[in-house]
């Protein structure tokens, strides 16, 4: 028991020195950990970057949708016959066009995997069949490698740093 008849005594403040000390630490430690943040940010969109371009996978074509000969909006270039899903005798379509709305010019063509089919009112539809993509998915997969790798080696850079600095820092 102490003097004044509690059983715990009060805590007293550290040495200013050793305060001093452990802040500077803490703000090494804070600096250190905002830095290699930065530089991994930076690294892992590179890798991204990088990774996309050595793939070919073209974003622009990647998530549209296919694209359709519209008579009101586009001149038609070249015609050619199609089977159509219901019908015995072929039919002329619209296989190369110039879409107006388009700045670019280029001719627009007719996607082979597309199906034409007669619907029950007697007028023809597009069936564009699975539009799936199986690149978006390996895409997304190689995303999330690339942040979890980065997120780990974040954590093992700054563990690493606490290590080494010479007296403890509490943890950030």
């Amino acid at each position: 028991m102490n003097p004044s008849g509690n059983l715990v005594t009060p805590l007293e403040p550290a040495p200013p020195e050793q305060q001093g000390d452990e802040i500077s630490q803490a703000d090494r430690l804070r600096r250190y950990t905002h830095r290699v943040t930065a530089a991994l940010i930076l690294l892992c969109n590179a890798v991204l970057l990088v990774g996309v371009w050595v793939s070919g996978v073209n974003l622009d074509t990647l998530f549209t949708t296919p694209d359709r000969f519209n008579p009101n909006k586009d001149i038609c270039v070249r015609q050619s016959w199609h089977k159509v899903a219901g019908l015995e005798r072929p039919v002329q379509l619209c296989f190369e066009w110039i879409n107006l709305a388009d700045p670019s010019g280029e001719t627009h063509k007719f996607q082979a995997e597309t199906q034409v089919v007669k619907g029950a009112d007697g007028k023809l539809y597009y069936d564009d069949g699975m539009r799936m993509d199986y690149r978006v998915f390996l895409l997304g997969a190689f995303v999330a490698v690339v942040v979890a790798l980065g997120l780990a080696l974040k954590r093992y850079l700054i563990a690493r740093y606490r290590e080494r600095l010479p007296t403890r820092v509490a943890k950030v």
